[in-house]
Parts: C-alpha cells; structure tokens; sequence
C-alpha cells in the first residue's frame, strides 16, 4: 500500500469515528430528552425509563440504518448514470 493509500485509509477511518461519535452523542440526547425527566426522583432508572429508553435507542439504529442503505443505493444510481 502506498503512503498516498494509507493517508487516504486513515482519513477515512478518522471520519467513520467522528461519524459514529456524532450518531452517539444526538442518539444519547434525544433518548435522554425523551425517557428521562428534567427532575430526577431516583438515583436508579425506573423500569418505565429503561423501556423507553430501550426501544428509543432500537428506533434510532433502525432508522440510521435504513437511511445509511437508502444513501448508498442512492449514491449508487448517481454513479450509473454518470458513467453513461
């Protein structure tokens, strides 16, 4: 591998890692803004909290991960037609 390929790899797998910090940090507000109250009664997370915040974070992936295949079949059907 060339140094050109490894700077570009490396850009790359930087990116991927901002990526995925970013899809964590809007997942963990958005689920926090949702299933956690502004006023903590608790120190532990009640059952209804934990359920809540269960089935926010499976939506989320679920959504990131249909949007991440549309882009791509998308990205795809651009670089057909631009071949022709």
């Amino acid at each position: 591998m060339s140094q050109k390929e490894a700077q570009n790899m490396q850009l790359i797998q930087e990116l991927e890692i901002e990526m995925m910090a970013d899809m964590y940090n809007r997942l963990t507000a958005a689920c926090h803004k949702k299933c956690i109250p502004p006023v903590y009664n608790d120190a532990e997370i009640a059952k209804g909290e934990a359920v809540c915040i269960d089935r926010c974070v499976a939506k989320f992936l679920d959504i990131h991960e249909r949007i991440g295949k549309k882009l791509g079949q998308l990205s795809m059907q651009d670089e057909a037609l631009l071949k022709k």
